[in-house]
């Protein structure tokens, strides 16, 4: 039944979804001058740097493909991860005229930011895919694992995203610790490295950070053609789904006195 109520926020209040999606994708980019190209912009240099110190002045070695396609496979997931996590982080904050005046659903905030971020990363694929072409990375069918892989970080994402928005509406600091905590976060997970460069006796721990198994599983099904790890995956997936549930409750039990401390 709670699932349920989960998916109802996507059904039952779909018009005010998009509306309020369209309006965080409008404001965003409104008195830029580049507007959108941002999207594409930022991750795009933020790889070249990363490319040219760790490529060239530390050589971490990788899969045996180009080292700036490696990153960007990595970087691009990542980097929806981050961008909607600090999004979502003030979700809340941010409509408190909302909260105070109205009621609907108080999770959709949370989602429209997240959905936001989806439309960015839409957008930032465009270089990666001419980095397939320009590099010659040949695609097999097992590609399609990336909608199932999607899948599990949106789920992983907005689980946690739920915690977040609502802890940070009581305790504004988690706003501020956040960036610190995803900064900490990448540097653990293989978003620059590959696994391969862990000892195997120490690579279960990966296992346990479904970011890390999310970012290899779409590296082994883009770049090496491959099936990706199904057991790690499925470990991500039930992560997920606890996280989601938890999120989820923990956000309802504390809906009702969000107008109270907004």
């Amino acid at each position: 039944m709670r699932q349920m109520s989960i998916l109802d926020s996507f059904t039952k209040y779909r018009e005010l979804l998009n509306e309020l999606t369209m309006r965080e994708i409008k404001q965003r980019y409104k008195q830029s001058v580049l507007g959108y190209a941002w999207v594409i912009l930022n991750p795009f240099f933020q790889m070249l740097v990363m490319a040219f110190v760790f490529s060239i002045i530390m050589r971490i070695p990788h899969l045996g493909v180009p080292y700036p396609i490696f990153l960007y496979a990595g970087l691009l997931p990542w980097t929806l991860f981050s961008n909607s996590l600090n999004a979502a982080v003030n979700a809340l904050v941010a409509n408190a005229g909302l909260i105070t005046k109205i009621y609907f659903p108080r999770e959709i905030f949370v989602i429209s930011t997240i959905m936001a971020k989806m439309v960015d990363f839409a957008l930032s694929l465009t270089i990666f895919v001419v980095f397939m072409i320009y590099f010659k990375v040949a695609i097999s069918w097992n590609i399609l694992w990336v909608v199932p892989i999607f899948a599990i970080q949106q789920l992983f994402t907005y689980g946690l995203s739920l915690f977040l928005a609502a802890a940070n509406l009581f305790y504004r600091d988690i706003q501020y610790l956040l960036g610190l905590i995803i900064l900490i976060w990448m540097y653990l997970t293989p978003v620059i490295y590959s696994t391969e460069l862990f000892p195997e006796k120490y690579r279960w721990i990966f296992q346990l950070n479904p970011m890390a198994v999310i970012i290899n599983a779409y590296r082994q099904v883009v770049l090496a053609g491959g099936v990706p790890n199904l057991r790690s995956l499925a470990i991500a997936l039930v992560l997920s789904m606890i996280l989601l549930i938890g999120g989820y409750k923990f956000f309802k039990k504390l809906e009702g006195v969000f107008a109270d401390v907004v």
